[in-house]
């Protein structure tokens, strides 16, 4: 099932800029998504070299990876349904937090996430997200 280009509804508006979101966001973080892509959104070691199984590390979201690279209801798509927004037969150790995180929750998530990204990075990322929008 590929959900990304299948799902109607856009997901909550995630927005760097407010400070309560992105508290939300710093928790629901560091329970859920440190112990794979770091404390300081650095990534696993290595994360651009195929591991023996054939899958990537976890990708820093800091301004070093590419999670900046996608708009935002892709981002939060991954993040909602793991391997499952991903083509068939594609293969990750993405979890889906459909079943643990809130839909808020995962949009707040994101919202820490680009917060720590510095202004340039940020910009660039809105229009990506923006030109993705427009495109719908």
């Amino acid at each position: 099932m590929f959900v990304y280009f299948f799902t109607a509804s856009a997901p909550p508006r995630i927005d760097p800029a407010d400070g309560r979101q992105v508290e939300l966001g710093r928790r629901v973080y560091a329970a859920a998504c440190a112990s794979c892509h770091g404390a300081s959104l650095e990534g696993q070691a290595n994360w651009q070299s195929r591991l023996s199984n054939g899958r990537l590390p976890a990708p820093p979201h800091d301004a070093t990876g590419h999670t900046w690279h996608h708009p935002d209801e892709m981002l939060f798509r991954v993040t909602k349904y793991g391997a499952d927004a991903y083509p068939d037969g594609y293969q990750t150790d993405m979890p889906a937090f459909e079943k643990r995180l809130t839909d808020d929750e995962i949009a707040a998530s994101l919202a820490f996430i680009k917060s720590t990204w510095p202004a340039g990075i940020r910009a660039r990322q809105a229009r990506i997200d923006a030109d993705a929008r427009s495109r719908k």
